[in-house]
This record gives structure tokens, C-alpha cells and sequence, in this order.
């Protein structure tokens, strides 16, 4: 029988993981963090104590069975592990990369509470099995017997995906319908090839297309059809609307309106998704030599590394906290800090000044302090008096967060909230019965794992709203043997295989 592993007798070091010199990427698109060899990902499976009751499942928005997997890996079993992962996460090598898994799974790891010791590298072991499929071409496709119920999911972002996956492995007919000309959603637009390259996004949407969903492209649902319409003439028996929070939000100073000024969002989405990183491609995209980027969130430090990847001279982020409030995963600003960006930690932009030809030719700031905390527990900045400065720029990029889409809104008759977003009830149905909703289109901006779970939690109440067996959860006490017909609810309109001898 193996020895009973304690925090005194497991590694204390992490398993080292090698990424590329900073000098050099900063150049490049390729991905920054190498994944974790076999030996490694052995040593990292040695530190997990395999608590009785494991915290980290608990920090995992999805549920994975992180102990269970970690146990397979640490019995050498990969296959195993993965098809622990994809019980309820078909993303595996896409959550390995960005979820913030200090804040979630590694944040409740018992190890990590232990003096001098960091956590179990949960993500990067997720990582390292989510690879592996890939290589080997695993898929996790249970049996699925069709239900003939028709379901139709809006978005193809994580939310999105998840709600897909669970409803195909339900039975049901998926159709997923994405605006842009190939699926993937915030995963494909927002997040950078240096962070998640687009073939990990195609490997994990092909295990979906494996399980029968559909992908249709090119859709702008609110403008070609409307959600009334999918629930009623288009025959969709459920719909789930995951259309993310893309919207931009500016600041609101003199000269946000100049050429020369534009959103991360844009800025991404022309760089990762319409290839204006590439040559050879018509996509416009200002190229700045002095950028400012404005925020410090993981979409900030995303469009402050793509900057400085484009040919940027100078790279300043202007975030008017301090670093230790700065709310992008630490190993982002740590990535950023190391190639060459200039954080200007405690201050805040106040005018966006004119080359005289409505191009930006400045941006003029003013230092800040911390004074007491505001409503998020954060302590608010204060401007300090004659603190004032410019510094010459050619592009200032805006990321201070995002609203929700307005099409959904402004095309159906469902409820919105006073923010203008999908307002749901508890089981995140909305106002137009049969219709849910779920991700940012509903929480405001969150992160990828919290979308994938709100899209778990939809289909679990679309499936009961169809009726649909559900074995992750209980509805109401089971029937009496009285009321079965055959030994099944007759609420249940799952479809079932009868042998008749």
C-alpha cells in the first residue's frame, strides 16, 4: 500500500516550466509558455496530497474532478486523466492556458496554504493532458441517443460551447450560430496566438463537431433572424443566448474620439482574427510607434504585448491604481514587465491631445494616490495637486473594460437589466419562455471558466425545462413505482432503448 503523502514529505518546488527569452518573443507571435514534459508533469502530480476533501474542485467553476484526474496522471494513466477532464470540461488545453487559476482551483489548493510552498500547477497539468489529446487525437464521445428535440445556442465563446456540449451529449440537435466568420467567440478574438494559439481553439471546437454540434458562421442573429423567430417559426424547441460583453467603454476625455484612438477589442480582433499581423492580408490596423494603452486588466496587458509585437518603439500602460491592484493574472503582468513594457503605475489619463489634423499627437496625465477603499474593497485613486504631464504618442488604445452587445436587445422583446444586460432568473431563464442565457452577456465582463460554467448551469435547467434526464442533478423525489410507466418517469421524454424477448 503506498505511503499516505503529507506536506512535509512531497516536492516543495514546483515543476520548473520553460518559456521562450523574452528578448526574442517580444518579436514574435509564437506562445510564450512551453508545456510541461511527462517527467515534469510526474513531479508536479507528486506534490498533490490528494486531500480527502479537495478545495480545488470546489474553486473550479466547471467541477472538475481535479483530484481524480491528478491521481490518474500521478498513476501514469494521460488517457485516463483526460477523459476524467472532459466528464465536464471538452476545453481542457484552452482553460490550462487562461484561466486565472490562482483566483480558482490553485487559490484553494491546501498545499498552497502551507508556509513556503506554491500550489499544485493545476492549470499547467491541465495543460499538459489537454496537449497530449491533441497530439494523439483523444476525443471523450460518450453514446448519444437523439431525443428529436432541436436546440439552438447563440455565440460561439466558451459560454456558448459549453451549453452546446452538454445539450449534444443530452441528445439533442445543436446548431450554433457565431457572427464572425469562424467560431470560437472572446477565445479567438480577444486572447492573443502568444497566449492561446488559434490550433489548440480548433482542436477543441473539432471534439465538439464530433459530438454532433453545428457550427454556422457568418450569422448575425438580431439582424438575419430574431430569437422570437428561433423559438417559433425556426422550430427551435430551446435556445441559449452567449453572446459575450464586446462592447468597449472609453473614457470619456477630450480628444477619445481622434484617429489614432480605438479599443482593444478592435485592436485584437483585426490583429488575431483578421490576420493583420500576417502578411499578405488587407485588414487595416494603426500601427503606433509610441503607444498608450489604458487599463490593466488581461485584455490591457494582451493589446500592450500585441503592441509591442506590431513594431512599437514605446509601450506604456497607464493604469491609475497601483500594480498591486491591478487586476490582469500576475503572470501576465509579469510577461508584460519582462518585455520591455513601461508601466506608469498611479495615474490616470486626462486628455487626449491633437496634432492639429485630428490625429493623437499626446497623451496628457495626472499622478494619483491611494486614498480609502471604495465599494469593490479596492482603495480609490486621488488625484495628486500639479501632477500633470504629457508624453508624446502616435496610438492610444482603450481598455477599461466593456458593456454588453445591444442587438439582442434591440431586436427581441426580452428583459434587460438597468445595465443593459440579459437580465435571467436564478435558473438563467429569461423573460422569453425557453430561452436562457448565460456569460458576460449577463455577469458583465468575467473570465473563461465562469463563462463555461454559466454555460453548464443553463443546459442544466434547459434539459429540465425539455424534460430531459439530467445525472448531475435531482429536480424533485423520484416516483413511486405506481406512477412509472416501465420503470420510467413519465415526465422524462428522453428517448430510451426497449428490448422486447
Amino acid at each position: 500500500m503506498a505511503k499516505k503523502k503529507t506536506i512535509k514529505t512531497i516536492p516543495r518546488e514546483r515543476a520548473h516550466v520553460e518559456e521562450q527569452n523574452p528578448a526574442l518573443r517580444a518579436r514574435n507571435f509564437d506562445e510564450v509558455t512551453f508545456c510541461l514534459s511527462p517527467d515534469q508533469a510526474q513531479i508536479e502530480t507528486d506534490r498533490c496530497i490528494e486531500c480527502p476533501n479537495p478545495g480545488c474542485v470546489k474553486g473550479c467553476p466547471v467541477g472538475v474532478d481535479i483530484r481524480g484526474f491528478v491521481a490518474k496522471l500521478a498513476a501514469g494513466d494521460i488517457r485516463g486523466a483526460y477523459e476524467v477532464i472532459t466528464e465536464t470540461n471538452l476545453l481542457p488545453a484552452v482553460c490550462g492556458r487562461v484561466c486565472p487559476q490562482e483566483h480558482q482551483c490553485e487559490g484553494a489548493c491546501v498545499v498552497g496554504k502551507a508556509k513556503g510552498l506554491a500550489p499544485v500547477a493545476i492549470g499547467r497539468l491541465e495543460r499538459f493532458v489537454g496537449d497530449t489529446a491533441i497530439a494523439n487525437g483523444w476525443t471523450n464521445i460518450p453514446y448519444i441517443e437523439p431525443n428529436g428535440y432541436k436546440v439552438g445556442i447563440v455565440g460561439s465563446g466558451p459560454a456558448g460551447m459549453a451549453c452546446a456540449a452538454d445539450m449534444a451529449k443530452a441528445g439533442c440537435d445543436v446548431t450554433v450560430y457565431e457572427a464572425f466568420h469562424v467560431p470560437g467567440g472572446v477565445l479567438r478574438y480577444g486572447i492573443p496566438d502568444f497566449r492561446l494559439p488559434n490550433s489548440v481553439i480548433d482542436a477543441e471546437i473539432a471534439n465538439l463537431e464530433k459530438l454532433g454540434v453545428k457550427f454556422e458562421c457568418n450569422v448575425l442573429v438580431g439582424r438575419l433572424f430574431t430569437i422570437e423567430q428561433m423559438i417559433g417559426e425556426m422550430g427551435f424547441d430551446a435556445v441559449f443566448i452567449g453572446t459575450g460583453a464586446g462592447y468597449p467603454t472609453f473614457p470619456g476625455i477630450p480628444g477619445d474620439n481622434l484617429n489614432g484612438v480605438l479599443s482593444a477589442n478592435e485592436l485584437l480582433t483585426r490583429c488575431n482574427m483578421m490576420r493583420a499581423k500576417d502578411g499578405g492580408f488587407d485588414t487595416p490596423l494603426p500601427i503606433g510607434t509610441r503607444v498608450a494603452v489604458i487599463g490593466a486588466g488581461n485584455t490591457a496587458m494582451d493589446a500592450l504585448r500585441v503592441c509591442k509585437r506590431l513594431g512599437a518603439a514605446e509601450v506604456r500602460c497607464i493604469y491609475r491604481r497601483s500594480r498591486a491592484e491591478a487586476p490582469a493574472r500576475v503572470e501576465e503582468v509579469h510577461h508584460a514587465e519582462e518585455e520591455g513594457i513601461d508601466f506608469q503605475w498611479l495615474t490616470a489619463p486626462v486628455e487626449v491631445l491633437d496634432d492639429g489634423k485630428g490625429n493623437v499627437r499626446a497623451l496628457r496625465c495626472i499622478r494619483m494616490e491611494l486614498g480609502a477603499p471604495d465599494a469593490s474593497g479596492r482603495r480609490s485613486p486621488v488625484p495628486v495637486a500639479d501632477s500633470e504631464y504629457e508624453f508624446d504618442c502616435d496610438l492610444v488604445v482603450v481598455a477599461i473594460g466593456t458593456n454588453a452587445n445591444p442587438i439582442i436587445g434591440q431586436t427581441s422583446r426580452i428583459k434587460l437589466d438597468k445595465r443593459g444586460y440579459i437580465a435571467t432568473d436564478a435558473d438563467l431563464a429569461t423573460s422569453i419562455p425557453g430561452v436562457y442565457a448565460g456569460g458576460d452577456i449577463v455577469t458583465g465582463a468575467a473570465t473563461v471558466i465562469k463563462a463555461m460554467g454559466a454555460g453548464r448551469r443553463a443546459a442544466r435547467s434547459m434539459k429540465r425545462y425539455l424534460g430531459l434526464r439530467d445525472t448531475d442533478a435531482v429536480y424533485r423525489p423520484a416516483p413511486s413505482w405506481r406512477e412509472r410507466a416501465f420503470g420510467l418517469d413519465p415526465e422524462e421524454r428522453n428517448a430510451v432503448r426497449v428490448r422486447v424477448s
